[in-house]
């Protein structure tokens, strides 16, 4: 209010001695003082809303700039945060094909460990199988060739030469 007072005061002698001393009556001076006291009217009615207005309008844009900046920082935060459980997914997922790539390998020897051993044990009872089967033919063909002989009229064997055959090949 002070300022305008001011100012009003250093313009009008400006304007009192602006004239050449023309008689002309022109009514510059009338008019820029009525100007002033409506401009100061105005400051001293309006100046406490306007700045109120601009006060309130400054805080709002405030808040809101806050409002932002929080949803912002909150969003980086969730970034960020989703970047770790990122990182930590890629980790467990790496631990996780060592992991299936070892029991795999395991899986396989241990396959291969049980084949070999069925492989061994199938040989080993063709063997033995071998081993009866051969053993049941010879007995099936000696006793064929001792019924044939026992039968047949030509060879007389008696009681006791046939329980000293048999002794023998019992011993």
């Amino acid at each position: 209010m002070k300022r305008i007072l001011l100012l009003g005061l250093a313009l009008v002698p400006v304007a009192l001695f602006a004239s050449e001393g023309a008689e002309t009556n022109y009514d510059i001076v009338q008019r820029t003082v009525n100007f002033i006291i409506f401009a100061a009217i105005l400051w001293y009615l309006l100046a406490d809303k306007i700045k109120a207005f601009f006060s309130a309008r400054s805080l709002s844009i405030q808040a809101e700039l806050d409002k932002v900046q929080d949803t912002l920082k909150a969003s980086q935060d969730k970034v960020a945060d989703a970047q770790k459980k990122l990182e930590e997914a890629k980790k467990i997922a790496a631990e996780i094909v060592e992991s299936a790539k070892a029991d795999v390998d395991s899986v396989k020897q241990k396959v291969a460990t049980a084949v070999d051993a069925d492989i061994a044990n199938l040989n080993k009872n063709l063997e033995e199988m071998m081993k009866v089967q051969t053993s049941k033919v010879k007995k099936q063909v000696v006793a064929e060739v001792l019924e044939e002989l026992l039968s047949s009229e030509n060879i007389k064997l008696t009681q006791s030469e046939l329980a000293n055959i048999v002794l023998k090949k019992v011993a």
